[in-house]
């Protein structure tokens, strides 16, 4: 026998990946991880695109074999991870580009059971693909670069990727993009992001992706910008409150703090149940309240929509649906919302939700202070209500002098119970033939005979 070939280091790492033994698996994602971070640090190191797309075939598979939802997302997370073990960013979206490749050619191949943990990896590998941007600052030419690549590689016509990933990608982008960079991105900053998406929508030829980069882009920024106002409204009253003065701001930590000694120490007559009341208030607040939203010039959208959708190699179907979307966002730029029905209750509760709220914040501290004041003094109106309910049901009571007077206070069950008895009664004389009565009547007779 001929010496044995030693396999590169790459099919070995995807020939254990794709074990059948879970620990075997780890132990690979670990030494992968590893063998990344050495191999970038050299000046000449790197991987190709062919070894990129190895590795990626085994962290397929590794997945693939995978069983359990919380051990399927921790190994989601540690995959879509291993993208910041690379240096570079060029090699960093060389990663990026072979997973979406892998994803196309693998995709048809994936049985409905295992979609699910597909969906989360997609999901989380371009989560991570936009924390990598926002560690850069958000940079102009990364963003560019990365949304070149997602383009090219999903929504492209060329493309070979199948219409469940286009349409999954779709679903999710505006979603991860909101978790990672909702609090940082300017409204310039966002229509770059979604710049890529208006040029797809107004060229392609496939009914399917524009039907989805209509509903799932620019519909869902419409619906979302009652929210996206409330939330610049909250900005600007939090920088109104910065702008007032160090004393406002001191004599307001002192309030805090006369009413957080209360709250430790109650006085005599207090009720206890006041904490429980605020934390209930601050859960009604945090239900009501969304999380973090995109925000948009919605004015730049529409023109920039308007820009691409107006081309004469535009095709007629897209125009028409680009041009309904263009005039709900011209509505929103002068401040028409597009519910039809209740305009009004959507700008009273995006001009004036925060007052209402502590309005009401202000009323139910007066009415717990006056409970307090009180002393537990509210007794008399329970026993009132329950004097007004033996007053109703004196009349039942008076229609049968006999009865006892105790009697309504338990109507309910002594009433049913009652009730029983007497047909119990009725059915021994029955079952009798009368001889039960007839001898009670019997006795009395012999008696004063």
């Amino acid at each position: 026998m001929g010496p044995r070939v030693q396999l590169p280091p790459e099919i070995q790492l995807a020939q254990r990946l794709a074990g059948n033994e879970q620990v075997t698996r780890d132990r690979a994602v670990r030494r992968l991880r590893k063998y990344i971070v050495a191999r970038t640090q050299r000046p000449t190191g790197g991987f190709t695109h062919d070894e990129l797309l190895k590795v990626w075939k085994g962290l397929f598979y590794c997945m693939w074999m995978q069983d359990k939802p919380l051990l399927q997302e921790e190994l989601s997370r540690t995959i879509s991870q291993l993208m910041h073990a690379f240096r570079s960013t060029e090699a960093q979206l060389l990663f990026l580009q072979t997973f979406w490749q892998t994803m196309n050619r693998e995709w048809t191949g994936i049985d409905r059971l295992r979609l699910d943990k597909f969906y989360m990896l997609m999901r989380m590998v371009l989560n991570e693909s936009l924390t990598a941007l926002k560690t850069r600052g958000w940079e102009e030419r990364q963003t560019e670069q990365l949304l070149e690549l997602l383009m090219t590689e999903i929504l492209h016509p060329d493309s070979q990727a199948p219409n469940g990933v286009k349409s999954h990608f779709i679903e999710i982008f505006l979603e991860e993009l909101t978790k990672v960079g909702a609090d940082q991105l300017t409204a310039e900053q966002n229509l770059r992001f979604i710049d890529p998406f208006c040029r797809i929508a107004a060229q392609t030829e496939d009914s399917l992706v524009l039907h989805n980069i209509t509903r799932g882009i620019f519909e869902t920024i419409v619906e979302q910008a009652p929210f996206a106002i409330e939330d610049l409204m909250k900005e600007l009253e939090e920088e109104e409150e910065m702008e007032e003065g160090d004393e406002e701001m001191s004599g307001g930590e002192e309030q805090e703090r006369e009413q957080a000694v209360p709250l430790k120490k109650p006085p005599k007559g207090s009720v206890r149940g006041v904490e429980p009341d605020v934390d209930e208030e601050q859960a009604e607040d945090d239900e009501d309240s969304t999380g973090p939203v995109l925000q948009f010039d919605y004015e730049a959208v529409a023109n920039r929509l308007f820009e691409v959708a107006s081309h004469q190699s535009t095709p007629s179907q897209n125009r028409k649906r680009l041009y309904k979307v263009i005039r709900k966002l011209q509505d929103l730029a002068e401040g028409v919302f597009p519910e039809d029905d209740v305009p009004e209750k959507a700008y009273r509760s995006l001009q004036e939700g925060r007052r209402e709220r502590k309005a009401k914040k202000r009323l139910r501290k007066s009415r717990l202070q006056n409970k307090t004041g009180k002393g537990g003094k509210e007794d008399p109106p329970d026993l009132s209500s329950g004097s007004e309910g033996t007053r109703r049901r004196r009349p039942g009571a008076a229609a049968d002098p006999a009865a006892p007077q105790e009697q309504p206070r338990d109507r309910g069950r002594r009433g049913a119970r009652m009730r029983r008895r007497r047909p119990r009664v009725g059915a021994k004389v029955k079952v009798a033939d009368g001889r039960g009565p007839e001898t009670k009547k019997q006795r009395p007779l012999e008696s004063r005979k």
